[in-house]
């Protein structure tokens, strides 16, 4: 099934606006990202030696990225050995013409895969789609998505922003359940049935990577629901796709990064199912698409190639007060939240030089990372490349340029700030208008205090 209806929204702010008018939506999506977020800061303090795991999880990574192509090259040259055909695919349309050209010779029309961010990123499903190709999304969330004709909205937690009323529709419309049934478990449960079929007839599955081991030439799928093992081990061929930071050098390395990405993403000690991929059955057949697709470019930038550290736990989405309030289709990119906004300007800086204004610079996000990516700073440094290469809104450039030519003239300041003051006092309702002062939008603005700082400091110190 395509997501072609789904128009992908263009500018956060916009968007932004658009998700919060159902503000009980808003409000359960807040507290049920934060709920998630409280999970996992419990799980993370049961470790003594988390912050040596994260510190540790940051170094493995760090050596991948200075020897990426070392690691690459042994991981090709193992997993070649184990039996599995290796694939590279410069960007996403080599990546999805490999993929088809795979299905095509085996002349398959319809295939299960599991979650995968990777193919997401490069819109494989509607490539195949577009090629007379059926694809079913085996992940629960990701099936309601699927369903519901749009891309996920996080990237551990695929249909967060729908209630269980409206996936209840759509089971009705597309598995025939119940009118009007909503319960979770009986949802669930007609789900299972639906995709059991899907399981037993299809003979080519697709799997995301978690983590890819050069020393070994295997590669570890994560799930909570056994999908991928289903659509792996029942299938005559397996595809798994991945993108190129996913290598690790060793399988002792491997414990680290497993007792992070739960606990991180969910706030379990471990995914219910790590499973392990090291060579084809006898009757089967086992392909890896090695994916660049910008990564090679974001290496090169010294202020961003660490964003290449990161796992797709989503703990920084899950803190994130823009995501919680704003919702993960606003950032209309493949990966939303704070890491997406870093990594979608790589790809398209003028596509999306909106994204990396979408934060309040907090630091929650980098404080979470269980590689220690310095998420904030990043998004900062983002913003600067944006207003240099001119990717910022000339009003919005032009104003800032005025307000650096204000707060660094000490008299124009001064001016600035009693003119204020008197202003709110003279017309308090003005500095309200939403359509004056957006900042007004979600709140109201303080009452003017009396004097500035800087005026009671003087006055006070004259004093004493």
């Amino acid at each position: 099934m395509s997501n072609s209806t789904y128009i992908a929204p263009t500018d956060h702010a916009k968007a932004a606006d658009k998700f919060m008018e159902d503000e009980e939506r808003v409000n359960w999506h807040d507290k049920a990202l934060w709920f998630i977020r409280e999970k996992r800061d419990v799980a993370s303090k049961q470790l003594p030696e988390w912050e040596l795991l994260r510190e540790t999880a940051s170094q493995i990574k760090q050596n991948v990225l200075a020897n990426l192509d070392t690691y690459l090259e042994q991981f090709e040259q193992n997993a070649k050995r184990n039996g599995i055909t290796v694939h590279w695919a410069a960007d996403a349309a080599e990546h999805n013409r490999i993929v088809l050209d795979i299905i095509n010779k085996h002349g398959i029309k319809k295939l299960v895969k599991s979650k995968s961010m990777l193919t997401e990123e490069c819109h494989l499903n509607d490539y195949l789609a577009d090629n007379g190709i059926d694809v079913v999304d085996t992940d629960l969330g990701e099936r309601v998505v699927q369903l519901a004709q749009e891309p996920p909205s996080h990237i551990v937690l695929p249909c967060i922003h729908k209630r269980k009323e409206e996936v209840g529709e759509l089971f009705h419309k597309h598995l025939g359940t119940e009118k009007g049934a909503s319960d979770p478990a009986y949802l669930t449960e007609a789900a299972r049935q639906h995709l059991r079929e899907k399981f037993l007839t299809s003979d080519l599955a697709i799997t995301g990577v978690n983590f890819a081991i050069a020393e070994t030439g295997g590669f570890v799928v994560c799930t909570n629901e056994g999908n991928a093992d289903m659509g792996a081990h029942l299938g005559k061929v397996h595809i798994a796709c991945m993108g190129i930071e996913k290598i690790i050098p060793k399988a002792e390395n491997l414990s680290v990064f497993l007792r992070l990405l739960a606990r991180s993403a969910t706030g379990q000690p471990i995914t219910t199912y790590s499973s392990h991929f090291h060579r084809p059955r006898p009757d089967q057949e086992m392909h890896i698409v090695l994916v660049d697709n910008g990564r090679s470019i974001q290496l090169g930038r010294k202020d961003f190639y660490n964003s290449l550290k990161c796992i797709r736990c989503g703990a920084c989405i899950n803190t994130c007060p823009v995501y919680r309030r704003s919702g993960g289709h606003s950032y209309h990119y493949a990966i939303s939240g704070p890491i997406g906004a870093i990594l979608a300007p790589n790809m398209d800086m003028k596509k999306n030089a909106d994204l990396p204004f979408a934060s309040t610079l907090c630091g929650s996000c980098s404080n979470v990372c269980p590689v220690k990516i310095d998420i904030h700073n990043q998004l900062y440094q983002w913003r600067q490349v944006l207003a240099k290469e001119g990717h910022v809104p000339t009003a919005k450039a032009q104003s800032m340029k005025v307000m650096a030519n204000v707060m660094s003239n000490p008299t124009l300041f001064r001016v600035a700030g009693k003119s204020g003051r008197f202003m709110m006092r003279l017309a308090p309702g003005l500095a309200n208008i939403k359509a004056v002062n957006p900042w007004a939008k979600q709140r109201d603005m303080p009452e003017a205090p009396k004097e500035s700082f800087r005026d009671w400091y003087i006055k006070n110190k004259k004093k004493s």
